[in-house]
């Protein structure tokens, strides 16, 4: 059970002594140098590792989204990862402007077989680790720091040495001290300094320090401390490359890269979705598309995230949650009422030359494959203007304000027992409550006529099957059509009267017009809209009144002699 006290049992981070840090005043100008550890940190962490095959179709995803460093195995922990490098290599699978990198550890035996793995390839960087940490150092390896500098910098210059052995192979190495994040400061920058040393790293040879949170101890400003302090005091800092490797322990990994960025870091390994063993490595995507909302290129193209997702999920057997940034089903979706008013808002304000600024949507979904049809969900949460998003986008229909608030009741009694509807359950739902209600009033046919300065119509209808032809003048088709139901004692009065064309595209077929009537009865009470859609604007107009009192008869649950009661 959880402790009233934890601090008996655990111990805060020491923060780092850094009263001058530069970090908090920097901005974040330019993508950093990507590196996807997908195929082997990601790999290693699923419950069954990709086959050769899955492998293949993800590398290849991973070099058409943009990477140009791609670690692709730990060759000599099994003999599959060794195969798949080798296949990459001989099969000639690697892009040219792509780099392979492949894991070791400082171990003789597994540098020499890495080595091995690597022979053919055009550029290789050897990722070379070792854990720094006092808890390794003592409890795991039992060693001083200087067996831990040793055995680093005899491993470094291991890997020279047989770089030369295959000249044909630029051989790139990249450093990790292990447990950076719970390294101390001076120790951890003492064995980067041996390293690079021993390595001979040059401005122009450089050597990859990666500083990795392997696991996530404090706050992201204090690993940020961590990496400004290291971007100061390095010993050949132009002649290393600082690569961050931050893990998500306390659910923070994100922000640590953002704010390592700022402290001075050139380089980020992670994984798409934040994939990794126990809470994950950083997530690439999320830290790309961040930069992209910022108005910076990532230099990663996720304009099809959607696809990247499938391939993800296939590959690796993992599901995406709905709530991932950027790429969950859910995260451009409103069920809210308010959010979803003030999206309809947003879209119908937002000019194209014009900045993205829309109400809760910090990027287009457009740019990134997603469309908006899942932008506004309705729910028994939602209100009128995710309604009106619905049918508006879906079907062309954009109803008065009015009829949003009444049309929004009806949603609500089927969501509070049905769940989510779709765009097509609400289309459903509009049709049958306006547009083929048809009972006790049936609209046949209509003749206009004028007569002086008047309008008149000859409206053929049907009021519980019995066929009646009405007669009505007025100062329009409307106004000749309310007076003309007079004579069956039905008195309504139009209120409001608006008319739109619904788009052809929409249909397949001409642009077709609808009309919205707002009625009420002959006392000016009870309001109640009707809808019609017809090629012609005055059919619709005349089929908006039949539906607006077959409505009202409904709400009421009238039967036909209650007609007059409208």
């Amino acid at each position: 059970m959880m402790l009233s006290e934890p601090g008996k049992k655990y111990c805060p981070f020491t923060p780092i002594n850094l009263p001058d840090r530069r970090w908090p005043n920097r901005t974040i100008t330019h993508a950093p140098v990507w590196m996807s550890t997908d195929l082997r940190d990601g790999n290693q962490a699923l419950f069954e590792p990709m086959d050769g095959e899955r492998k293949m179709r993800l590398f290849r995803t991973l070099c058409a989204v943009g990477f140009k460093e791609i670690e692709v195995g730990f060759p000599a922990a099994s003999q599959t990862d060794f195969d798949f490098v080798r296949h990459l290599i001989e099969g000639a699978h690697i892009p040219p402007d792509v780099t392979i990198e492949v894991l070791t550890q400082a171990r003789e035996e597994i540098i020499v077989r890495t080595m091995e793995a690597v022979r053919g390839a055009r550029r290789v960087i050897v990722h070379l680790y070792n854990a720094t940490s006092p808890t390794f150092r003592e409890v795991v390896f039992g060693m001083e720091k200087e067996e831990i500098v040793r055995l680093a910098t005899s491993a470094a210059g291991r890997i020279r040495a047989l770089a030369r052995t295959i000249p044909d192979v630029e051989i790139m190495l990249e450093y990790s001290p292990e447990t950076f994040s719970a390294t101390e400061p001076d120790f951890a920058r003492e064995v980067c300094d041996a390293v690079s040393a021993a390595w001979g790293a040059t401005p122009a040879n450089k050597l990859i320090l990666n500083l990795p949170a392997t696991v996530e101890l404090a706050t992201p400003n204090v690993y940020a401390d961590q990496i400004e302090w290291m971007d100061r005091n390095l010993a050949r800092r132009d002649s290393v490359t600082i690569s961050l490797h931050p893990h998500n322990d306390r659910g923070t990994g994100v922000a640590a890269a953002e704010l390592g960025l700022l402290a001075g870091a050139d380089r980020i390994e992670g994984c798409l979705f934040g994939n990794g063993e126990r809470t994950g490595n950083v997530d690439l995507i999320t830290l790309a598309l961040n930069l992209y909302t910022q108005g910076i290129s990532p230099g990663l193209d996720f304009s099809d995230i959607n696809a990247v997702a499938r391939t993800f999920e296939q590959c690796t057997g993992l599901p995406i949650h709905p709530r991932h940034p950027y790429a969950g089903d859910l995260v451009f979706t409103a069920f809210s009422g308010s959010h979803q008013d003030a999206i309809r808002k947003g879209f119908a304000a937002q000019r194209a030359d014009a900045s993205w600024n829309l109400p809760y949507l910090p990027i287009d979904p457009a740019d990134i494959g997603r469309n908006y049809d899942s932008v506004i969900r309705v729910n028994s949460q939602s209100g009128k203007g995710g309604v009106a998003w619905l049918l508006e986008t879906a079907h062309g229909i954009a109803m008065p304000r009015r009829l949003q608030v009444e049309f929004s009741r009806e949603v609500q009694k089927m969501t509070e027992t049905g769940g989510e509807m779709s765009a097509e359950a609400i289309w459903r739902l509009f049709s049958r409550t306006y547009l083929e209600t048809d009972r006790p009033l049936h609209y046949v046919e209509h003749h206009l006529f004028e007569r002086g300065q008047a309008q008149g119509i000859r409206l053929v209808v049907d009021i519980d099957g019995e066929r009646r032809a009405l007669e009505g003048e007025g100062n329009g088709p409307i106004d000749a059509a309310a007076r003309a139901l007079q004579h069956a004692e039905i008195d309504v009065q139009v209120r409001s009267f608006e008319e739109q064309s619904i788009s052809a595209s929409r249909h397949g077929a001409d642009a077709r017009a609808c009309a919205f009537l707002e009625l009420v009865d002959g006392r000016g009470t009870g309001e109640c809209y009707g809808v019609g859609i017809d090629d012609n604007i005055v059919t619709a107009s005349i089929r908006a009144l039949v539906s607006g009192v077959n409505r009202r008869s409904m709400n009421r649950g009238a039967k036909s002699e209650d007609l007059p009661c409208l």
